[in-house]
């Protein structure tokens, strides 16, 4: 296993095993034998961590990562074979049986839903559903020119890897939104930030354990405005603001080119 050779991820380790440590007698002693387990699907940089956030204000949920961007791909015994490993390559193929093995030593046995984030999960659904049984998910987009700005800014990336790979995940969930039906919700970083209220009755009502959910809080989701925390806030114009009219003219080139997909997210072309 490789590990980061930074303080805080050897903070993060001693962590991980405190965790461990504790699940293993609470889980032995008062876990429940039957569990829901709950995936969340959003790529990245489209609103998961605070989705997950807001989630986990449930009593009746556990996540198995409550660390960073909160995903089970980046606990330690999978971190090299989910995250480092090409994860969004197709022919990259992943051992489920010991990703449930280890996600089940850090999930809270105790709780009714068991919750991951791994973005990658968007195009690994299949997979998913063969080993995880009563898996439901909550799928999640957004506006993919703030997506585009996130992976600008966040990963250095050029304007026309941003644009190919927002378009990618889009199709992913397409996919997705087409081919699950009854163990699926769709909702959209726009109406989660707008209509708050009403998403959060869709999900109580899609998954009933979940109990209630506070999503007046502050929450800790990175954000471009501040690493504290705050309550939830589109950002969307801002970070859409922040596209050099040079990066928006080679982003609309391959925007252009699927307006369709845009448009059955109920997304369109901007101009600057």
């Amino acid at each position: 296993m490789i590990l980061h050779n930074s303080s805080r991820w050897y903070l993060h380790l001693s962590y991980y095993q405190l965790i461990k440590f504790i699940r293993f007698f609470t889980n032995f002693l008062f876990g429940r034998k039957d569990h829901k387990f709950l995936f969340i699907l959003t790529p990245p940089y489209c609103g998961s961590t605070l989705l997950n956030q807001i989630l986990s204000t449930s009593k009746n949920l556990s996540c198995n990562n409550h660390l960073g961007v909160r995903e089970g791909q980046l606990l330690p015994e999978v971190k090299n074979m989910m995250f480092l490993n090409k994860g969004w390559h197709t022919e990259v193929n992943y051992d489920w049986p010991f990703i449930r093995k280890v996600w089940m030593k850090y999930w809270d046995q105790r709780k009714a839903i068991l919750m991951d984030k791994s973005n990658t999960n968007i195009m690994r659904v299949n997979k998913v559903k063969e080993v995880f049984d009563k898996a439901v998910f909550v799928a999640m987009v957004r506006n993919p020119y703030a997506q585009v700005e996130g992976i600008m800014r966040r990963n250095g990336a050029t304007s026309e890897y941003a644009a190919n790979f927002a378009l990618k995940c889009l199709r992913y969930q397409k996919k997705n939104k087409l081919s699950e039906k009854d163990n699926i919700l769709f909702i959209s970083y726009e109406e989660l930030c707008d209509d708050k209220e009403n998403v959060v009755n869709r999900i109580k009502n899609f998954i009933p354990e979940i109990g209630d959910i506070d999503s007046d809080l502050e929450f800790s989701a990175h954000n471009f405005k501040t690493e504290g925390k705050m309550k939830i806030q589109n950002l969307n114009s801002e970070k859409i603001n922040k596209i050099s009219k040079a990066d928006l003219e080679i982003v609309n080139s391959f925007f252009n080119k699927e307006k369709d997909l845009l448009a059955f997210f109920g997304y369109s072309i901007i101009q600057q």
